[in-house]
Order: C-alpha cells, then structure tokens, then sequence
C-alpha cells in the first residue's frame, strides 16, 4: 500500500514543483532586456558620429538613439546582448527592443522589409553588405542606416573590427560591398 502511494504521490509532487519553478526558469532564458528610457552605456553624440537629423519617425527616432547607445560594445561572434554583437545579432537585438521580430542572420535580414532605392535611404533603414570579400556579391554584413535621404549614407554596426560604431558608405570599402538597403520601419 505504501508503495502505491508513493507512486502517486512522487509524479503529483513532481508535476507541483514544475507548476511552480517553470515560469521562473523560462523567464530566466538567455535575452537582453528590452530598453528603458535611462542607458547605461551612453556616450556624448558628437557631428562627427552622428550627422545633424530630424529624424520624421518617432519609432525611427527611438531605435538609433537607443542603437547609439551601444556604440563601443565589443564584436562578439555570434553575440546577440550588450554584451557583446556580431552584425547581425546588433540589428536583431535592437529592432526586437522596438517590437520588431528579424532573424539573427544577414542573408535572412535581406529578406525582410522591401528593397528601396539607394538615394531613398533612410534612418531605421537596413543597409546590406556582402561579407569581407566584395567578390562574393551575397549578404554577409548589416547595419542600420542614421542618415537621411540624399546624404551620403551613414550607419551603425558591429563589424569585428572595432564593435559596435559609426561608419559611412561612400568613399569607404563598404561602398564596393553595398548590396542593398531594406525598409523595415
């Protein structure tokens, strides 16, 4: 009789303490917070970082500063947290602190939003880059676009040399990597 409780009794108590501990456990996942208003990493924003903007999108608005706030943030492969970003894990992180759900992969990144011209871009904007070597014309780096329509294109990225930063598309290398640029603000 004993035994016939206990094996009653163990599964109940068992199927309890998952009710119980679950919703702590799966909080606890491996996710950076969604920003607040106050950011522990910001740095001054000086004209030679971050062009002179008014910015028309307010949600726009608030993902580059927010995206600007990470500027110094280490490149981390695969890294998708404050902690440290590769390309793609920067773009994933701060489009999902703005409710927006893309992959953590430039090749699908280039998938998302519609395709816009170049002199279109816009701040919030995706820019795709093919990876380091320019003859392979298939996506391997992204950033978003701070500058507006008609200036010469400037975007925040993590690239593995030097994190995450400011950089400009015109009369760099990443002018003969530049793929694309997709919308999807």
């Amino acid at each position: 009789m004993k035994k016939n409780l206990i094996l009653i009794i163990t599964p109940v108590v068992i199927l309890a303490l998952l009710v119980l501990f679950a919703p702590q456990f799966l909080n606890n996942t491996v996710r950076a917070e969604k920003p607040t208003t106050e950011f522990s990493r910001q740095e001054p924003i000086t004209p030679e970082t971050q062009p002179n903007v008014p910015l028309q999108n307010s949600k726009a608005e608030q993902l580059i500063s927010y995206a600007m706030s990470l500027k110094g943030t280490p490149y981390i492969y695969a890294g998708m947290s404050p902690d440290g970003f590769d390309c793609s894990g920067f773009t994933a992180h701060v489009f999902d602190a703005y409710g927006i759900d893309i992959p953590h992969s430039s090749r699908m990144q280039a998938d998302e939003g519609l395709n816009v011209s170049r002199e279109e871009a816009q701040p919030g904007d995706l820019v795709i880059f093919t990876g380091t070597n320019a003859a392979v014309r298939e996506p391997g780096h992204v950033g978003i676009v701070i500058s507006e329509p008609g200036d010469t294109i400037a975007f925040v990225h993590s690239s593995s040399n030097g994190g995450v930063k400011v950089s400009k598309v015109e009369g760099t290398r990443y002018n003969e990597r530049f793929l694309e640029i997709r919308r999807v603000l």
